[in-house]
């Protein structure tokens, strides 16, 4: 081994030249990808139950909404708006937060974000006005955001590439439980006891996720692994300033004459193979001082941006997103409006979409690394990124169809039963999808898995925030002026107007350009990943 040696001019420039880095295989020290399978499956439960919190708060309060009014003397739009500021902040924030776990580690940052949670609901059960509620929902949204964000990347440094479109299917088969499960809670809980009920359970939860992070996480973050603290290095290589090593410095395998290839053209094993150079662990990384220019999260987040195929497959998760909440609400008032359903009875009719948006994760979780390993096998060996969203082909036959069809069902008023059968198959084929884009999605962007999850988290918040706004009853100025005396008349909501029929066969055809999205990525994403990667080299160069 060679002897600790202070560089005088850091090792690092001109790899990215002529060689690709296999980042993700670099060796360190306790290896999280190494961890025995119960220190694994104990963090995907960890973090699981964590997102599964953080989806439930989003729709618990729902069947509570009148009983909210009434007890703070509220009006519907400022309903609307916990609601509508509980998603903006819970899709928005996770870039703060994956910054923050790329230079803290991700266990801080749960334990922080946990903490948050847990004073966001104690003070929402005491709350005593709309306006404090507002406030608290949004501290709430805030310390939730966390786990969405970064929960995908603690999987990615725990599991490899190959593993991760099955360990992603049941990871995200939690989370879903949050929207199923929430109506019939926060219902039953505001039935036996009253509307804040629901939130002193979120308390209950809150300090559960924090003492479990507290006790039984163990943090996977390596700083030898994040393209943060190398972008540091390199910052300090090119000034020329001197970086203190304990061990060896930094060196490649490779032979200079090899040609360039994509990270993500190596799936394999915990080792890299022999043609592709893997960085050697640098032990000195870890006290590499970090600048705001390192830290500052968004030109990481405009870097995501900046590759055409992560911004298709951004804009298709967060219009999935977007509907599914979309349903979830309005298929709500149906049941109450035309159906006459109390909110228990409504919750149960909405575990439906939940059942199957859980059967869609795991099946198309294990349906994706089976279709990537046969591609893989089919072409010599190697892969790329965008034969994982092969998978999603068959969802993709099936969900606008089923979309018309509950529209036209709800539209008429078929007997529930319909309605039950098309919840199922519009969440099993929905997140089928969303589980084979997801995991492209880390897969593509390997060193940012992190940061690419925080903006998805950002497009999902966003899209789902326009979809309450306009799901949400909405004042109207024309009928307010025919009707200055009733507060409600009002009120509508583009349900109303289009009703089921013409809204979700209008949901149809964005879901069919949603789908053209992810086929046009397909067949061009790994040449736009290569012109990017190329772009952000010649950028490095200068």
């Amino acid at each position: 081994m060679a002897s600790p040696t202070a560089a005088s001019e850091p090792k690092i420039p001109h790899q990215e030249t002529n060689t690709a880095i296999d980042i993700e295989h670099v060796p360190v020290t306790d290896d999280p990808r190494q961890w025995s399978l119960a220190r694994k499956t104990t963090t995907l439960c960890i973090v699981s139950l964590a997102t599964m919190v953080s989806t439930l708060a989003s729709n618990i309060q729902n069947p509570s909404n009148f009983l909210i009014e009434e007890a703070l003397h509220a009006t519907s739009n400022q309903i609307s708006w916990t609601l509508a500021a509980f998603q903006i902040v819970q899709g928005n924030l996770p870039l703060l937060w994956s910054a923050a776990s790329e230079i803290k580690g991700r266990k801080p940052v749960y334990l922080v974000s946990s903490a948050l949670f847990v004073v966001g609901s104690a003070i929402l059960a005491f709350s005593k006005t709309i306006e404090v509620m507002i406030v608290m929902r949004t501290l709430q949204a805030a310390g939730s955001s966390a786990a969405i964000s970064i929960s995908a990347a603690t999987l990615a440094d725990i599991y490899d590439t190959h593993e991760r479109g099955t360990r992603m299917g049941i990871f995200f088969a939690a989370p879903l439980l949050g929207p199923a499960l929430g109506p019939i809670l926060g219902g039953s809980l505001s039935q036996a006891f009253n509307w804040r009920a629901s939130f002193y359970f979120l308390l209950i939860c809150g300090v559960v996720t924090f003492l479990s992070f507290l006790i039984l996480f163990k943090d996977t973050f390596r700083h030898e692994r994040s393209l943060m603290y190398r972008s540091a290095l390199q910052r300090l290589a090119a000034s020329k300033e001197p970086v203190q090593s304990s061990n060896e410095s930094i060196s490649t395998t490779q032979d200079s004459s090899i040609p360039v290839k994509d990270i993500e053209k190596q799936p394999q094993p915990l080792y890299a193979p022999d043609a592709i150079p893997v960085l050697i662990s640098t032990p000195g990384l870890e006290n590499v001082r970090l600048s705001i220019q390192d830290i500052n999260p968004f030109p990481p987040y405009f870097r995501i941006l900046s590759r055409k195929n992560n911004v298709f497959i951004l804009i298709a998760n967060g219009l999935v997103f977007g509907f599914s909440y979309c349903l979830s609400y309005t298929c709500a008032r149906t049941l109450a409006n035309k159906y006459g359903y109390n909110a228990f009875n409504t919750g149960f009719v909405l575990l439906c979409l939940g059942i199957g948006s859980i059967a869609g994760s795991v099946i198309g979780g294990r349906w994706s690394d089976r279709v990537l390993a046969s591609k893989k096998a089919a072409n010599g060996g190697k892969w790329s990124a965008e034969m994982r969203l092969e998978s999603s082909k068959l969802a993709m036959l099936w969900l606008p169809p089923s979309v018309v069809a509950y529209a036209w069902v709800c539209e008429k008023h078929v007997n529930v039963a319909v309605i039950c059968i098309m919840l199922g198959l519009i969440g099993f084929t929905s997140i089928w999808m969303y589980s084979s884009t997801i995991a492209y999605l880390v897969d593509a962007n390997p060193g940012r898995s992190s940061t690419a999850v925080a903006t998805n988290s950002s497009f999902r918040g966003s899209l789902a925030f326009v979809s309450v706004m306009t799901a949400v009853p909405l004042q109207v100025r024309f009928l307010d002026l025919l009707y200055p005396t009733h507060a409600d008349a009002s009120l509508f909501s583009v349900q109303d107007a289009l009703g089921d029929g013409g809204l979700y066969t209008a949901w149809a055809g964005i879901l069919v350009v949603m789908e053209l999205m992810v086929m046009l990525v397909l067949h061009k994403g790994e040449l736009w990943r290569r012109e990017s990667e190329e772009r952000e080299r010649e950028i490095l160069r200068e």
